[in-house]
């Protein structure tokens, strides 16, 4: 057990040599936050792979799995990668052509400053949220590699990737993701014939799946209704959330022409979907191999402990622990680029590039304090991932798309919209805990949308008229 935990440490001191290294390569806030958008096929498809595919959709996944089966994983695999899919089909194209830093820049461009800054102080507790889920999930892997406590685990881990973000930027993270997304995806599949050869545990996963049929139709059909409802819920949170992300949009932004940044996407989401359904799988059949585990996201570390030898495990821990840096870098990443390239550079007007770096690797440090604070006090790294998806987001979606593929609205209809989404949803989750907030508040938002878009448009310029005719 120490020799797996020394390989691990060893694995993380190469990642962090190699983030200090990339690091006299970056000059410029654009070398910092997008890598100097050059990045080729492999570079852009691994990076957005790895960015999605990282401790919600391992360590998560195979947690929740664990834990209450099927229904506890529409988001990851199936949710995320869909996200991944519409980007590339739909939206990298329209986002790229317009030379765009944050996501937050198109809707000042689109709508005013104001709105923009407004969505970008909206956006950071997202990417803080899943900065928190990356953290605790590495704390979860030293803590069941090692006798550390998970507390003691998840401290070490902050300082990690804290210091790997503040150095390397996107750069160090694309050319990390080649390699070992590459590692990743071979250790989980080998890890499934592993453990599907040696047993007959793929046949407790289709029982699982029949089980959980057979309930599904055996219930009334007011259950079915409600089920139908908390199931849109469920993919609404990942797709509406996560497609306007500044972790998405990023390694969009990163490519080095458009069609890079439409096929890399698309390449990435069916990748996510393929190798998403592996830790899935693992953890439906979890429980009959580490029944009643305090902590049920552990149970993919522990099952690739059983089945590897000590070196293919310092191996695959170690590609796991580097999709979890990939992820918490560009949250990381994003929360500064929001907060620096979006609120602080404009309200004070700073246009020396050196400054520009200083300030937002400090937010980097700033963010990922905050991350780890919440990582310590958080439920899991599913639950984590899913409140980050849905924080804010109903609004800035709905306002996103109509600004998009129209020119109805404005900064006023806007700025009501986003406030609105996140006013409602913030109540509904965390006042009244009502199930399905969220579509509720995407609902909110678009009724407000259309009233206030639709008021400006037509009521607002009649009063001159009518104030002339009773005149």
């Amino acid at each position: 057990m120490n020799l797996i935990l020394i390989g691990i440490l060893a694995y993380i001191l190469l990642q962090l040599f190699l983030g200090i290294y990339i690091s006299r390569f970056i000059k410029s806030e654009e070398d910092y936050l997008l890598g100097g958008r050059k990045l080729g096929y492999f570079l852009t498809t691994f990076s957005i792979f790895a960015t999605w595919f990282g401790a919600e959709s391992c360590i998560g996944t195979a947690g929740a799995a664990y834990q209450s089966g099927l229904a506890g994983v529409t988001a990851d695999p199936f949710g995320y990668g869909v996200v991944l899919l519409l980007m590339g089909l739909f939206f990298a194209i329209p986002l790229y052509k317009m030379n765009l830093t944050t996501i937050a820049d198109f809707f000042s461009k689109r709508f005013s400053d104001s709105t923009s800054r407004i969505v970008a102080f909206i956006m950071l507790p997202t990417s803080i949220l899943w900065a928190a889920a990356q953290i605790r999930a590495f704390g979860l892997i030293l803590s069941s590699t090692s006798n550390l406590t998970v507390e003691i685990s998840i401290l070490i881990s902050a300082i990690i990737v804290i210091t790997y973000t503040a150095f390397g930027g996107l750069l160090a993270d694309a050319y990390t993701d080649l390699i070992q997304g590459t590692i990743l995806i071979f250790g989980l599949m080998l890890l499934a014939y592993f453990v599907f050869s040696s047993s007959n545990e793929i046949q407790n996963v289709f029982q699982f799946i029949a089980l959980e049929k057979s309930n599904l139709n055996s219930s009334s059909e007011s259950s079915l209704t409600l089920n139908f409802l908390q199931t849109l819920e469920l993919w609404a949170i990942p797709i509406c959330g996560s497609l306007i992300a500044q972790e998405m949009v990023s390694r969009v932004f990163s490519a080095k022409s458009y069609k890079v940044a439409k096929r890399s996407s698309i390449m990435a989401g069916s990748l996510y979907i393929l190798i998403g359904l592996i830790p899935l799988s693992l953890g439906l059949i979890g429980y009959k191999i580490f029944p009643n585990l305090e902590h049920p996201e552990q149970i993919l570390p522990l099952i690739a402990q059983k089945f590897f030898s000590p070196v293919l495990y310092i191996i695959f821990a170690g590609a796991l622990i580097s999709a979890i840096l990939s992820t918490v870098d560009s949250t990381l990443l994003a929360s500064s680029a929001l907060m620096s390239h979006n609120i602080i550079f404009p309200t004070f007007k700073i246009n020396d590039e050196n400054k520009k770096l200083k300030i937002s690797r400090l937010n980097v440090i700033i963010f990922g304090v905050i991350s780890y604070l919440l990582a310590t006090k958080a439920e899991g790294v599913y639950n984590l991932v899913k409140d980050a998806s849905a924080f804010g987001s109903s609004g800035i979606f709905i306002v996103f798309i109509f600004g998009l593929i129209s020119k109805f609205g404005n900064g006023v209809s806007a700025i009501s919209t986003v406030l609105t989404g996140s006013i409602i949803w913030f109540i509904a989750h965390y006042i009244f805990n009502v199930e399905l907030g969220y579509i509720i508040s995407l609902f909110a938002a678009l009724s407000v949308y259309l009233f206030v878009g639709l008021t400006e448009k037509y009521i607002l310029n009649f009063l001159p008229l009518i104030k002339k005719f009773f005149n």
